[in-house]
This record gives structure tokens, sequence and C-alpha cells, in this order.
């Protein structure tokens, strides 16, 4: 995945790079609030019913997605990298704690919906 999407930046038009980096970094962004929110209101475990290192793992976002986004503001590879990285362990961490913990599906739990 990350392969052809380094492929892809280099052959697509630039305004489409720019337009889906700065996109997908937006949404870092509002990712990273959420979870500074979470942070300040609740600390570093804002989910009682979650285990701790998911505790730590959703609070660890709120730096990650903003060092995410900041590197693809900045045009790095590595934000693209980082980014990849981010959803596809936010996506398991998202189902463990729907269908291994809470035994629900995804949309009914709070944390998803904000």
């Amino acid at each position: 995945m990350i392969g052809w999407m380094h492929h892809w930046m280099h052959h697509a038009p630039r305004w489409a790079v720019i337009s889906a980096c700065g996109i997908a970094a937006v949404l870092l962004f509002i990712g990273a609030s959420a979870h500074v929110t979470d942070l300040l209101r609740h600390g570093l475990h804002p989910y009682d019913w979650a285990p701790r290192w998911l505790n730590l793992y959703w609070s660890s976002l709120a730096l990650f997605d903003t060092l995410a986004a900041v590197l693809l503001v900045r045009g790095k590879r590595r934000g693209i990298d980082l980014a990849c990285v981010i959803v596809a362990t936010y996506l398991a961490a998202n189902w463990y704690a729907a269908y291994g913990i809470q035994d629900s599906n995804l949309a009914a739990q709070p944390a998803f919906n904000g």
C-alpha cells in the first residue's frame, strides 16, 4: 500500500497530491484534537471499560496524529507512512474494543461517535 502511495504521489498532478495530503492532515488534526480533549478531561485513561494499554494507545494518538499531520503539511513522505500506520492500528484497536471487549457494534460506543 505504501509503495503504491509513493508511486501515486510522483505521477499524480501536484494539485491532487497537495489536496489529498491537505485533507488527510486536516482529518489527523481533528483526530488529535479529540484525543487531546480526552486527555484534558480524563487523563491517560479516558475509558474505564478498556484495558490500560488500549487507553494509552488512544491517548498516544494526541501526539502521533499531530506528528503525522505536520509531516504531511511539510510534504514529507514519513507523514504518509505514519498516517497509514495510525489508520491500520486505529482500526485494529477499535475493532478489538468493539468486538473483543465490548461485544457490540462499533457505532454503539460513545468513543467512536465523536
